[in-house]
């Protein structure tokens, strides 16, 4: 009798769910002044971005690594029923704007492999 690899389920191409935001009131409303709150968040905005740009980088790998293996096997670098996934997973969670931010992931990660 001859041991089998272990079976391991398909992956699921979902989105992971996400923690929901968590707003707390600021302790001291009164206390901060428009201008500090504007330094505030541009500050937190501005880690954000950087953040976002990380994510996307390491996305563009990923996508390279994939490309890579199935141009590799013989298949084509773009898989389009993929991309169409991938629309509808962002417009199905940011709206008709999440369409546009995916167009634009999938344009930085065909890359030139």
């Amino acid at each position: 009798m001859t041991a089998s690899a272990p079976q391991h389920p398909a992956p699921q191409h979902s989105v992971p769910q996400r923690p929901a935001p968590q707003h707390s009131a600021p302790q001291h409303e009164d206390a901060a002044t428009p201008d500090e709150v504007i330094a505030a968040n541009r500050a937190r905005i501005d880690d954000l971005d950087a953040r976002i740009i990380a994510l996307v980088e390491e996305r563009m790998a990923a996508s390279r690594a994939v490309q890579q293996a199935r141009i590799g096997s013989g298949g084509r670098r773009v898989h389009l029923a993929r991309e169409m996934e991938i629309l509808r997973t962002y417009g199905d969670a940011l709206g008709r704007p999440g369409t546009s931010v995916a167009m634009t992931l999938l344009e930085l990660c065909r890359g030139t492999v």
